[in-house]
């Protein structure tokens, strides 16, 4: 598997915008569920399996395109070489957080595992995770930063509805931006994971978290 891809202009125009105004405007969007290095950010998350999928999409209809181009084998495609004619660990649970970071805020360096104790497999981390940019101010920094190990791999910085695929594996931190007071970076990060059935059963088809 590919370590990371990039795609910019990831949905059209209309249901690009669609979705960015949807979720920011969404009155879930309150201080983050999750601790750690996302201690500064705000948003709200939603947890589910495939069958939970189609709950996730009543809730947020605009979803639909993005999950289209996105979940399971599109983003597990996005990562394997071209030759690789047969995909596995397709990805059957998620972890969907609209994140967004204001001016001077980071997310320190970490490697995502948030469904690690709700499936209660101590060694849990996502096959992969999808990141699309929402909101992006005009400002200095607010890159991506990825890491395999202790080796760097590449600094991306964000654009407004350009997608990033990376590994689950790897470590990775979002940098601070400065020079647009008031502004917010804003992000929809998926975690895409691959359980057996018996880790799979522990974990909720559809459950919302917010705080606002």
């Amino acid at each position: 598997m590919r370590e990371y891809r990039r795609q910019t202009s990831a949905l059209p125009s209309a249901h690009f915008t669609a979705l960015r105004d949807a979720l920011l405007s969404s009155p879930l969007v309150g201080r983050s569920t999750l601790a750690g290095p996302f201690q500064s950010s705000r948003g709200f998350a939603v947890i589910f399996r495939e069958e939970g999928r189609d709950k996730v999409l009543e809730r947020f209809p605009s979803l639909k395109p993005y999950f289209d181009a996105v979940l399971g084998v599109p983003a597990v495609r996005a990562l394997t070489p071209w030759w690789v004619r047969q995909l596995t660990r397709i990805p059957n649970a998620w972890y969907l957080n609209v994140l967004l970071v204001s001016e001077g805020g980071t997310v320190a360096r970490h490697v995502d595992a948030t469904l690690r104790k709700p499936a209660e497999e101590a060694d849990a981390i996502p096959e992969l995770v999808s990141v699309l940019y929402l909101s992006v101010p005009n400002a200095r920094g607010g890159d991506l930063q990825l890491w395999n190990g202790p080796t760097p791999i590449t600094r991306l910085p964000p654009k407004e509805n350009a997608l990033v695929h990376f590994r689950g594996d790897l470590a990775h931190q979002v940098n601070a931006f400065e020079g647009a007071a008031g502004a917010v970076r804003a992000s929809l990060v998926i975690e895409q994971y691959h359980f057996g059935a018996e880790a799979l059963a522990r974990l909720p088809e559809f459950r919302l978290e917010s705080r606002a």
